[in-house]
């Protein structure tokens, strides 16, 4: 899979360093990832949920974080479109993701 942009998840670890490790290797394993369905995804992680309209939330770091991605499993796309504490995710939820 090809994750865009990666440059959210840095600029996210650098306000919250204690969540750099756990992205990256979320990163890494996103990466070298072949999932052609959410099957797969739960394969390789089990903390993924879908949302709705392609959007899937990871939790990040032992339930820390939530990551939020719209998956395109045709042309292998994972775009960011949020990450952040539980607290900022439900406030956003309902609105744009």
């Amino acid at each position: 899979m090809r994750v865009i942009a990666i440059s959210t998840l840095k600029e996210f670890w650098e306000k919250h360093p204690d969540s750099e490790q756990a992205l990256k290797e979320w990163y890494i394993k996103t990466e070298r990832a072949q999932w052609e369905s959410f099957n797969d995804m739960r394969k390789d992680s089990n903390s993924v949920d879908y949302v709705k309209n392609q959007r899937y939330v990871f939790n990040i770091k032992g339930n820390n974080y939530r990551l939020v991605a719209a998956v395109k499993f045709t042309p292998k796309l994972v775009y960011i479109r949020f990450i952040g504490t539980h607290q900022e995710y439900e406030r956003i939820e309902a609105s744009c993701i």
